[in-house]
């Protein structure tokens, strides 16, 4: 199939004007295909030929004007239109159309709990062309009308409001002018709660068989529905300017939402069945947020290129953490501790990483759809946001918005490019934000702040030493011991310094315990302490009295870890010391993740290994015994997780599953069977029938996914060679139960039993990505990688087939990613 160029695209918007679409999809036609009908409305600016796209089972028909094309003539993805004259057209294709079990396209899935069947488009970038034919570019923007053919006691939802007609056929309002990717259709035995807000309504939407456990949230995700809602209308001049708003909770759903105008999709996980913590709910709120951001960033004024994908990401990343902490704080502690300890790591990694690149890159290097896609990471998310984060402490805020409300009205319902967003946020401001940009957007690493100290007894004096290009505008906190308690430290003043400095600072009295640059995290920097500093953090870090001070101090040791300045066990002793007296949940959960997976499976030796998980599985039991009088939930359900997947005896965590409880709390629910059964089966310590006990107990598709996961971790080797042919022979696994199977299979426990497999890996995944596309790919480069094979010749073999000419694009990425991960471990390991 070929992709779409940036030149082609330019070519064809040139060329045409997109009116109008109708579409008609058949759902009744069976399991396998349905059928899909669209008549597109252009008109041709000038003489010329061009094509239009989409991937058929079988192409039916196609008429132009009312004239036939040939069927034959599709070439790969693409419909030659060829000698079309100036002036207005009609082109009308028939075709039967594949469901996907990708997630791509016209996802269809069959609940195993009930046996009701769904489906639901995902069409970004490309993947429109599985379900229509259509001129397959953002800034084409058309207005669709959608029409289905559904099975008797479906619902049908789509971007507009729908209802069904007299023949059984559902029909959707026109939609205003869109862009391809954004058209969406859902369909089956909803379950939906539904309610008006400021005259529009309002639904939420899941299967049926998760109706109870949406209804236990309708209230929650309402309310935070609402509240952001009102929130953006506070900000933003422009109204919302679609004619409803749902939410479905779909299953199988590759990323954690979809922006589509009036009907966001959000993967179904969302609705918990178990037990989860504040900060999971907070996510949740989160993504809510930023998908509602989106539809005026993002839907109403459009990237022009997708070379700009990473200015709705930002934006909408940004406006999803603000925005939960100004509409939710009664139910949501500050967002920006959860951002600054989880969200922002994931920026800092991926941008000193090889395949970094700017946050908004040259259009030059995203010539087509196939390096657009490569760029959703860390850096067009986190570090985007980021940067946003310090404009806006720079320019102030609303200024910013200012801005930003210029853009929307300048372009609203159209498309626009970075120049035109920079162009009119300095309308707004005296600032040079044309010069903030370049050296913020289109530079590419992260710099590293680091506080130098002079003076004397009586004064300090503070020089902030910076590698790096950025300017910044930080605050520096400046902390004395307590006189009273000495293991506690106490704040003294917080400095606004910009960085490159033009004279050192001035702190007035004697030299301080600590000294902590970035201090409420408003800038993307890596910071680092000086001596005393370093000496008094190690000791007394969870008696500092700001959560968001102590998350930009657990950042920097884990930089310092990644960096090899900090031995990986000496953060392992600072988090024994320290979580037990922590108070703020995500930073709990944020340390515990880095010292269980990263430091403990991959930075360490293997012979170091059972003492890390002894020391983890210590720290979570004083976390258990400091919550058995039931006052914080979400720490106690935390640290019963960090144990279950820490054990290295199976004697309590299979008592927990046989009594279905913790001692104290909580019940083991699904979730945590499932995650107890997955830890026994690594250590041995179930068979085959024991998982199918559990199956048989909870037979959802969690269920089936936790199933999947236990077999592939089952340490003999015929569960390995079942799981390996079930991941890589044949292509019958759907997107979850893929994941579901490659998590459970490499295990740092058995790293003898799957040796044979690692150099196994990478042909069958080239091969597995030629066959199924970028979404597995994506899979098996994230899942299915021999992660725990930390050693120069798994690195070695590694780098060779990266030069296979066979791997897609997105496969490429990943492994090049995962091999520069391998190659850091390797250098902590061995420094």
């Amino acid at each position: 199939m070929s992709v779409l160029t940036r030149d082609e695209a330019q070519t064809r918007a040139q060329l045409l004007d997109v009116q109008h679409y109708t579409v008609d999809l058949d759902l009744t036609t069976g399991e396998e295909t349905f059928a899909s009908t669209t008549v597109i409305r252009f008109t041709a600016r000038t003489a010329g030929d061009t094509f239009v796209e989409l991937k058929p089972e079988t192409l039916r028909s196609a008429l132009l004007d009312g004239e036939p094309l040939d069927p034959a003539a599709l070439d790969g993805n693409r419909l030659p239109l060829t000698g079309l004259a100036a002036g207005e057209h009609e082109l009308r294709i028939e075709a039967e159309m594949r469901y996907s079990r990708t997630g791509e396209g016209m996802h269809r899935f069959t609940d195993p709990t009930d046996g009701e069947s769904y489906v639901y488009t995902q069409l970004f970038m490309e993947d429109v062309q599985r379900v229509f034919a259509a001129f397959d570019q953002p800034d084409l923007k058309a207005v669709f009308e959608m029409g289905v053919t559904a099975p008797e006691g479906w619902t049908v939802l789509a971007n507009g409001i729908t209802t069904r007609q007299p023949d059984g056929r559902w029909k959707a309002a026109p939609t205003p002018l869109l862009s391809t990717y954004f058209v969406c259709v859902a369909a089956g035995p909803w379950h939906s709660v539904r309610t008006e807000h400021a005259g529009l309504p309002f639904g939420i939407h899941c299967r049926r068989s998760l109706a109870p456990y949406l209804d236990a949230d309708a209230e929650e995700i309402l309310d935070i529905t609402k509240a952001c809602f009102d929130r953006f209308h506070e900000k933003f001049e422009e109204p919302y300017p679609f004619d409803s708003y749902d939410q479905a909770f779909v299953p199988e759903f590759n990323a954690g939402a979809m922006e589509n105008p009036g009907l966001v999709t959000f993967r179904d996980e969302f609705v918990y069945r178990s037990a989860v913590t504040v900060t999971e709910r907070q996510t949740r709120a989160m993504v809510i947020a930023h998908e509602m951001a989106h539809m005026w960033f993002g839907d109403l004024v459009t990237l022009r290129w997708w070379d700009d994908i990473w200015l709705n990401e930002s934006f909408a990343e940004y406006m999803g953490y603000q925005t939960v902490n100004e509409a939710c704080s009664d139910r949501f502690p500050d967002t920006w501790i959860d951002f600054g300890i989880e969200r922002k790591a994931w920026g800092y990694d991926a941008d000193q990483r090889p395949s970094t690149h700017p946050v908004a890159p040259d259009p030059d290097a995203v010539p087509d759809t196939a390096s657009a896609l490569l760029n959703f990471d860390g850096i067009s998310y986190a570090k985007g946001a980021s940067a946003l984060r310090q404009l806006v402490a720079w320019m102030g805020e609303k200024d910013f918005l200012a801005g930003i409300n210029t853009h929307f009205k300048r372009h609203r319902f159209g498309n626009a490019t970075l120049a035109d967003f920079i162009d009119n946020l300095a309308s707004a401001t005296d600032r040079d934000v044309h010069a903030w940009a370049e050296r913020w957007l289109r530079t590419t690493g992260v710099d590293t702040l680091t506080p130098e100290l002079g003076g004397d007894e009586t004064r300090t004096t503070l020089t902030v030493r910076h590698d790096g290009s950025r300017p910044h505008r930080i605050a520096v906190g400046v902390y004395d011991r307590d006189l009273i308690d000495g293991r506690r430290l106490v704040p003294r003043e917080r400095l606004e310094v910009d960085v490159p400095q033009t004279e050192p600072v001035e702190l007035p009295g004697p030299r301080p315990a600590l000294v902590v640059l970035n201090d409420g995290d408003l800038t993307y920097a890596k910071v680092r302490l000086d001596p005393t500093s370093q000496e008094t953090a190690l000791r007394t870090l969870s008696s500092i009295p700001d959560a968001l001070t102590r998350a930009v101090l657990w950042n920097t040791l884990r930089d310092m870890v990644r960096d090899g300045e900090l031995e990986p066990a000496a953060y392992l002793k600072t988090a024994h010391a320290h979580l037990p007296e922590e108070t703020d949940l995500a930073v709990v959960q944020g340390v515990l993740a880095f010292a269980r997976t990263q430091i403990t499976d991959r930075y360490l030796p293997a012979e170091e290994r059972p003492a890390a998980l002894a020391l983890i599985t210590s720290l979570a039991r004083d976390l258990v015994r400091r919550t058995e009088d039931g006052s914080a939930p979400g720490l106690r359900l935390t640290a019963v997780r960090t144990f279950i997947g820490s054990a290295t005896q199976p004697d309590t965590i299979a008592a927990w599953l046989a009594d279905g409880t913790v001692p104290g709390g909580p019940e083991t629910d699904p979730e945590l069977r499932w995650r107890i059964l997955a830890r026994l089966a690594v250590l041995g310590a179930v068979d085959e029938a024991a998982i199918d006990e559990e199956l048989e107990r909870d037979p959802s598709a969690s269920g089936q996914e936790g199933a999947a996961r236990c077999r592939a971790a089952l340490p003999t080797p015929e569960a390995k060679a079942a799981a390996w042919s079930r991941l890589f022979d044949s292509d019958d696994l759907s997107n979850y139960l893929f994941t579901a199977t490659a998590q459970g299979f490499w295990q740092p426990e058995q790293a003898d039993l799957v040796r044979e497999y690692v150099p196994r890996f990478y042909p069958a995944a080239i091969a597995l990505g030629a066959r199924r596309g970028p979404a597995m790919a994506e899979a098996a480069g994230r899942h299915a990688f021999p992660a725990y094979a930390i050693d120069a010749d798994s690195l070695a073999l590694g780098e060779a087939h990266l030069t296979d000419e066979s791997l897609i694009p997105a496969l490429h990425r990943k492994l090049a990613d995962q091999l520069d991960d391998l190659r850091r471990a390797l250098r902590i390991r061995t420094p």
